[in-house]
């Protein structure tokens, strides 16, 4: 039905409702259904938890007492420490995706993140980042 110039209220046009059969669930009950959650093995609902952001600061606390044993970290300098992780990794990512892109290859490679490494660090920071790397990849590789 086309209703053209005449504006009419949700009254007229609603359609009546019919009464659910009495064997139907809805039968004299008001209130909405609920969705169905799925079931635990041991009976009980599963409650939905909400993920928590990853973060490095497990692993830059461990460094941390590695370097400085009695020190200690609050938790808005973690935070700061984490967004500079972050930051460098996107960095370096971006990096050796170009580099990627500009030697026309497809695969990204240890030697693609090594020049990006020595690109964006300077000096002696590139030559010991570089040498951490290799030899984490190293012992990595030994472990396979």
């Amino acid at each position: 039905m086309v209703n053209r110039g005449k504006k009419t209220s949700d009254k007229e046009n609603a359609r009546p409702v019919s009464e659910p059969e009495s064997g139907s669930e809805s039968a004299g009950n008001d209130k909405p259904l609920k969705s169905i959650r799925p079931m635990s093995s041991n009976g009980k609902k599963d409650k939905r938890r909400r993920k928590k952001p990853e973060t490095f600061g497990r692993y830059l606390h461990k460094v941390l007492k590695q370097v400085h044993p009695d020190i200690g970290i609050s938790s808005r300098a973690m935070g700061i420490m984490n967004s500079f992780v972050n930051d460098l990794f996107e960095r370096l990512a971006v990096e050796a995706a170009k580099l990627v892109t500009i030697n026309h290859k497809s695969t990204l490679s240890s030697r693609e993140v090594q020049t990006a490494v020595r690109l964006l660090l300077p000096g002696e920071l590139a030559k010991h980042a570089v040498s951490e790397g290799t030899k984490a990849v190293a012992k990595y590789s030994s472990q396979q």
